[in-house]
């Protein structure tokens, strides 16, 4: 019996909405996807990945180097949007909502390794290996061959169903599965996310060039002060940028309050205060930020993030 063949594919998806992943989708591995390994080599070669080093992996141009007997890629999407609003006033912190509740780390790995485990049980042989934003895995390009969604104009990848408030995650394995079909795109005519954004990072539909994005300065940039550029153009953002998300048609259109429990709100995430960030200790920053994305974050970077919104917009 050969089981990398006999396994069902649809019992593989139900599995892992039992589990409580929103969307699942199968894609096939059939050797190198050109198309995507020269966007990315592009891309990177005009510097766009800013300091982001490990962008440039070989890996996530051939995910056999990442894992060699890999034949199917099972992708899934968790959506984790709340419908809290935040407050308008200049003197309160903005946190993106991926942020706001519990790591989403802590939660997809949970699912996946579940999800990972139950795949190997059912025949010797099998093989599972998951990440979620944490390997050198293109999960957006394998998330639309997956028929899950497809890549935005702002990069993001977005479902039809909750629009691109999603994380996204997969379980490679040896296994031949039936593969799903390729998602198409459909951003149409629409530029509002370039529009909106207010230093100009994407720099054409479907390129985001980080030494301008306010989410890359704000969670990766470690350097002690903020480009002049970014630090006058961020609008009270603190950890992260939703812009392009708020503006999108299908987030206002299509966007569903999550079942996940873990992924509300810890107490003062939504509405925090500039003037309390800017000065916040390692001790409160502990507290405050346990169990939380944002722990990424350092003190200080938070305080430099908040001090270069006070400075740009004196209250």
């Amino acid at each position: 019996m050969n089981q990398r063949t006999e396994i069902n594919s649809d019992l593989v998806k139900q599995k892992a909405l039992d589990l409580g992943f929103h969307q699942v989708g199968i894609a096939a591995v059939d050797g190198v996807d050109t198309t995507a390994k020269q966007r990315l080599e592009a891309w990177i070669a005009l510097g766009f990945h800013a300091d982001m080093a490990w962008m440039t992996s070989p890996k996530r141009h051939n995910i056999q180097l990442v894992m060699p007997e890999v034949r199917s890629l099972i992708c899934v999407a968790l959506n984790y949007y709340t419908p809290h609003q935040r407050p308008g006033g200049k003197e309160y912190a903005k946190i993106s909502r991926y942020a706001w509740g519990r790591d989403y780390h802590k939660i997809m790995h949970k699912k996946l390794k579940a999800l990972s485990n139950w795949l190997q049980s059912l025949g010797t042989g099998i093989q599972g290996r998951y990440y979620a934003d944490t390997g050198p895995i293109q999960d957006k390009v394998w998330a639309q061959r997956a028929g899950i969604g497809w890549i935005a104009k702002n990069g993001n990848l977005i479902t039809r169903e909750y629009g691109s408030w999603v994380f996204l995650g997969e379980v490679l394995t040896n296994l031949q599965l039936s593969p799903d079909k390729s998602h198409t795109q459909h951003c149409g005519s629409c530029t509002r996310c370039l529009q909106a954004c207010p230093t100009d990072a994407i720099t054409k539909p479907f390129v985001v060039d980080a030494n301008r994005c306010i989410a890359y300065h704000t969670i990766e940039n470690r350097d002690e002060k903020l480009p002049e550029t970014i630090a006058a153009n961020l609008q009270g953002w603190v950890a992260g940028c939703d812009i392009c998300q708020d503006v999108c048609p299908w987030n206002q259109r299509f966007a569903k309050e999550t079942d996940v429990a873990e992924f509300q709100p810890y107490s003062g995430n939504v509405s925090p205060k500039l003037v309390e960030l800017a000065h916040i200790s390692d001790r409160d920053w502990d507290r405050q930020f346990t169990a939380s994305a944002l722990r990424r974050i350092k003190p200080k970077m938070l305080q430099r993030n908040a001090r270069a919104n006070l400075e740009a917009s004196p209250m």
